[in-house]
């Protein structure tokens, strides 16, 4: 699963963006992963380690709906990973 937010254009400075992916990791768990910055600029990696699948999208859609909460807007989505 993937999501990519970002803020709305502004005049003053360029927007931020959010992208938020999960990977099945070497530990037979999943890692969301957390990319934040602003738009043409190396942005802020953090990873989180899950031991499950719906652990992992639990947290990666908490973080979506926080994102949205803080004014970013879904500009794109990507499937869903089967947690096989």
């Amino acid at each position: 699963m993937r999501i990519y937010l970002q803020t709305p254009v502004t005049d003053d400075r360029p927007p931020r963006f959010c992208h938020l992916f999960l990977q099945k990791d070497l530990l037979e768990g999943w890692t969301v992963v957390r990319e934040t910055g602003y738009q043409g600029e190396r942005g802020r990696v953090t990873r989180r380690h899950y031991d499950s699948h719906e652990q992992a999208e639990r947290a990666l859609l908490a973080a979506r709906d926080d994102q949205i909460r803080r004014g970013f807007r879904v500009m794109f989505a990507e499937g869903q990973e089967s947690p096989r």
